[in-house]
């Protein structure tokens, strides 16, 4: 197959090929961005092999940083760019599951695209836009068919994740995975309990974001693979309930662990618990429960005061799954009401604590708190207009109740 419009991202770095060529060695595209470019995707990595090894690929090029040279990987700087390039490989010895134990050069392409997860991925690409294929990859790409390179239990046992990126491919790319690939991962599903959680969660976002997600999820949960997920074990059901969503299309990161969470039915102290398993950030966590108070409102009258404060992010993600699992609230309503609020944050009160300091010779201490709490409330609520006069006479009136 030829390639006959090179992406950008590959002409840019094509240079760099066409010298360790003229130096006599072998240099190709290859991975997960050759794939792209045949389906017609956006590229987001470049990565180069090469038949050089790196003391070789180090004298071709002035400016390099050994970014990874016990694995064959260094960083040819160029143009202010870096651009990393790996020496044709094999590997042996995954005692963990996921590193190997030993590294050996070689000078055979071949050699280097039978170690990778799958056929898709174990594609080369010349810089004349011609693709090497040397495992079907190609036709399994026209087929839509996921497949490991030779023998899938081989491929599991050196990267246990790759179990988790095969169904997340049956997502992103709308593939399905052939009987064999999929045999083996039931039958090493247990496997992915030796791949670090923040490892897992890449692949399990990127599944949840993907183009059919019903997809991945079913291949998910028909290896087992959720089993040896964090807090997942005995939740089958509820990931069920979420498989069987007719519009399940998340936007982000955000929606997928509010889903999640909403599905799970979990309480304040469930979520942050959950998702430190999951090793999320803390702003996902807080975020998640700012979705979860608008959900929870989804059957009754709004209070726009939660709203309020979930703040824009979140009103924006509860809108999108208000929808998702079709809640009596919909999301234009949930975004007209939050648009409509006279205000989004405290700091566009019309007065301040400095204000009542010093209009009304108020003291510091937790009555001014409370005061500005409720002028806040009351704006938010249109009960009182944000206007300085207006809140400055609630304000005098407030300290006199509370005196």
């Amino acid at each position: 197959m030829q390639v006959e419009k090179i992406p950008q991202e590959f002409m840019v770095a094509l240079p760099l090929l066409q010298q360790i060529r003229a130096a006599g060695f072998e240099a190709y595209f290859v991975g997960g961005s050759v794939r792209d470019t045949i389906l017609g995707l956006p590229i987001h990595d470049v990565d180069i092999a090469t038949s050089a090894y790196p003391a070789e690929i180090k004298a071709i090029f002035e400016r390099t940083v050994d970014t990874g040279i016990e694995h064959g990987t260094v960083m040819v700087l160029d143009h202010g760019e870096g651009y990393e390039i790996t020496t044709f490989r094999t590997e042996s010895g995954y005692q963990d599951f996921r590193r190997p134990d030993k590294v050996e050069f070689v000078r055979s392409l071949k050699e280097d695209l039978k170690r990778r997860d799958l056929t898709i991925n174990a594609l080369a690409l010349a810089p004349d836009g011609t693709v090497i294929d040397m495992f079907s990859g190609l036709d399994d790409l026209e087929n839509k068919t996921i497949r490991a390179v030779g023998d899938p239990t081989e491929r599991f046992f050196e990267d246990a994740l790759r179990m988790m990126r095969t169904v997340r491919f049956a997502s992103q790319l709308d593939f399905k995975i052939e009987p064999q690939t999929l045999q083996a991962i039931k039958a090493n599903a247990h496997l992915l309990e030796k791949i670090a959680v923040e490892r897992i969660q890449v692949e399990w976002i990127k599944l949840l974001l993907g183009k059919n997600v019903v997809q991945g999820l079913d291949a998910f949960l028909e290896t087992k693979l959720y089993k040896y997920c964090p807090q997942f074990a005995t939740r089958e059901q509820a990931l069920r309930k979420i498989a069987k969503l007719p519009q399940l299309k998340l936007a982000d990161e955000l929606e997928c662990w509010a889903l999640l969470a909403y599905v799970f039915e979990l309480t304040p102290k469930q979520v942050r618990s959950f998702l430190k398993a999951w090793k999320t950030s803390n702003e996902i966590s807080t975020e998640v429960q700012n979705v979860l108070s608008i959900l929870e409102q989804a059957t009754s009258d709004l209070d726009p005061l939660v709203c309020y404060h979930a703040k824009e992010r979140a009103t924006k993600a509860a809108s999108h799954l208000l929808d998702i699992l079709q809640l009596p609230l919909t999301g234009a309503k949930l975004l007209q009401t939050y648009t409509a609020l006279p205000i989004k944050d405290k700091a566009q009160l019309a007065l301040n604590g400095k204000d009542l300091l010093q209009t009304l010779g108020l003291k510091p201490g937790p009555g001014l708190g409370k005061i500005l709490n409720t002028l806040e409330q009351k704006v938010v609520l249109g009960e009182l207009a944000n206007d300085k006069t207006v809140l400055l006479a609630q304000a005098e009136k407030l300290s006199k109740e509370l005196n």
